[in-house]
């Protein structure tokens, strides 16, 4: 019983890309946890100075990559599901959600492209507050808890002040600079800012690309499949 020729050869196809489906959106879930909770951003992104917080739109990213890899598991095991049951309603279902998915991971993609550089920014405006704040302020707790946080920030990246130069090798965070062989850090911290969100942000947007070609390709054998269900003796 069922679909026959080259209809249950599509049948076998959609099975295989809603398996990858499912394996993408596990992959995805995994990754953005990790995101979530990698050492070096959320050292970076927990900090606070007085009534400054470190920006939360990383996360904010981070918080909807893992809602659409749940969602991708689902609707992956609802198109393998509907495929190897051959029910239109549950095909046409997924294709719904497929549909939904693509729209809302293009939207997801343009705002990314338009706003990529804008974590970076937000991050390194938080740090150039606290510097510049930690620099004019008095000795005592305000100057501590601003050489604190700056602390964090070399130690796990690795870098020591501002953009200019100036402010790597006179500046007043000097003394916070971590030191690699007796000698002080000067790459500076806004460099590497850039260099660890972009880095992560070309992952998130490699994954999505992936994940775009498979449910085209999924979009296409489902519609294909619903209409051969459609069309068979059998039925």
């Amino acid at each position: 019983m069922g679909v026959e020729g080259c209809t249950k050869c599509i049948k076998y196809m959609l099975f295989f890309f809603n398996f990858i489906f499912w394996l993408a959106g596990c992959v995805i879930l995994g990754v953005s946890l990790w995101l979530r909770h990698d050492e070096k951003t959320s050292s970076l992104l927990v900090l606070k100075y007085e009534d400054t917080e470190a920006p939360n739109t990383f996360y904010v990213s981070v918080y909807i990559l893992i809602a659409v890899g749940a969602v991708m598991m689902f609707v992956g095991f609802l198109g393998c599901y509907g495929a190897i049951q051959e029910s239109q309603c549950l095909l046409g279902t997924f294709f719904a959600c497929l549909v939904i998915l693509f729209a809302c991971e293009v939207a997801a993609g343009i705002w990314g492209f338009i706003h990529k550089d804008q974590i970076s920014k937000d991050v390194i405006g938080f740090y150039d507050t606290v510097y510049d704040r930690g620099s004019q302020a008095p000795a005592g707790e305000k100057k501590e808890a601003a050489a604190a946080v700056l602390k964090v920030f070399h130690e796990s990246l690795q870098c020591c002040g501002k953009s200019d130069v100036t402010s790597i090798i006179t500046g007043w965070t000097t003394d916070l600079c971590p030191k690699k062989e007796g000698l002080g850090i000067n790459q500076n911290c806004h460099s590497k800012i850039r260099e660890l969100f972009n880095e992560k942000i070309y992952l998130i947007g490699i994954a999505a690309l992936v994940v775009a070609v498979i449910m085209i390709f999924e979009m296409i054998f489902s519609m294909v499949l619903c209409c051969g269900i459609r069309n068979s003796p059998v039925y």
